[in-house]
């Protein structure tokens, strides 16, 4: 049976979940933690969503996202090769950090945002690892019990449900989570026994979320149709950037190419990297110093948001 496609729409709420590939350990130190904790915080630019709360565990992660205009898939696409990427050359190794394609489900936040929040929270104390939420360092229960920082997590949001007066929202909401704490494994934040796996909300919601999905199921452009916008922008013939050699300006052209790929197109890097006769480290490679130069040229980046508009335009034709 084929999976469902993805339901995206600006301020969408969602519980997305990580697994190690087979059930492997995804972090061995602090580092690694930080690195993912880094990753996500720099999305929250790239990509214009909000981290409302998280949770990693030794092999899972638990995140709570709201996404604006760009896709949820893009940018835990972005999260999940950056992440693999770092790990595997620390640990000079190869292959798959994560298992399959990350799960994500759509939650209605009055109704849910704050139990969800609970739940990420209480993540390591049923699992057996501590008695008190607090004392586990790799979720947002600190930040939102104001025990650490955490400057980009937006729990406020949560919080306020509960009281305007911060101080009062917190000692609110560490009750709710201690009450929380006997409600054990809920499976319905996993998408097990809802209507629609993909769902958590009541009927009216459901209704107004499948709604829109038959209005707009967007499709972003595949493989072929970057490779023919990003050549036409830059006037460039496709079969020079296969071919061997340095030029620099070719050299410059893929990297667009592999940035558009990554960033706007429903095609992967490793698709781009067989037809381009190149590795994929070096696609990403040229991806970053494109990104560090777009800092300092505005040529380039004017470059990037011509390029971003027209793939945009292109999915929105072939809504």
């Amino acid at each position: 049976m084929a999976r469902k496609p993805r339901i995206h729409y600006p301020g969408a709420h969602y519980h997305v979940m990580l697994r190690g590939n087979g059930g492997m350990e995804i972090f061995g130190d602090d580092q690694d933690h930080c690195r993912l904790l880094l990753i996500l915080q720099e999305g929250i630019e790239r990509f214009g969503y909000r981290v409302y709360a998280y949770c990693l565990m030794n092999n899972h992660i638990h995140l709570v996202i709201q996404v604006g205009d760009v896709p949820l898939s893009r940018a835990m696409q972005n999260l999940s090769f950056r992440f693999t990427r770092c790990m595997n050359w620390r640990n000079k190794r190869t292959g798959l950090l994560f298992q399959g394609r990350y799960k994500a489900i759509l939650v209605e936040a009055d109704e849910y945002l704050l139990q969800l929040a609970a739940y990420l929270h209480l993540n390591p104390v049923r699992a057996g690892m501590t008695n008190d939420p607090l004392d586990y360092r790799w979720s947002s229960h600190r930040a939102y019990m104001g025990k650490e920082s955490v400057p980009w997590l937006s729990y406020d949001a949560v919080l306020s449900q509960l009281s305007k007066r911060r101080t009062v929202a917190r000692t609110h909401f560490a009750n709710f989570v201690a009450e929380q704490a006997g409600l054990g494994h809920r499976k319905e934040f996993h998408g097990i026994g809802n209507p629609d796996s993909r769902i958590i909300g009541d009927d009216d919601f459901l209704t107004d979320i499948l709604g829109r999905v038959d209005q707009q199921s967007l499709t972003l452009p595949d493989l072929s149709t970057c490779i023919r916008l990003v050549t036409s922008y830059f006037k460039i013939d496709a079969e020079a950037l296969r071919q061997p050699g340095r030029k620099r300006r070719d050299s410059r052209v893929r990297a667009f190419l592999a940035w558009a790929v990554l960033e706007h197109s429903s095609a992967s890097l490793t698709a781009l990297a067989l037809w381009l006769n190149r590795d994929v480290s070096t696609l990403s490679s040229g991806i970053r110093r494109l990104q560090e130069k777009a800092g300092k040229q505005e040529d380039i980046r004017q470059d990037m948001k011509g390029l971003k508009s027209q793939l945009q335009d292109i999915a929105i034709i072939q809504a």
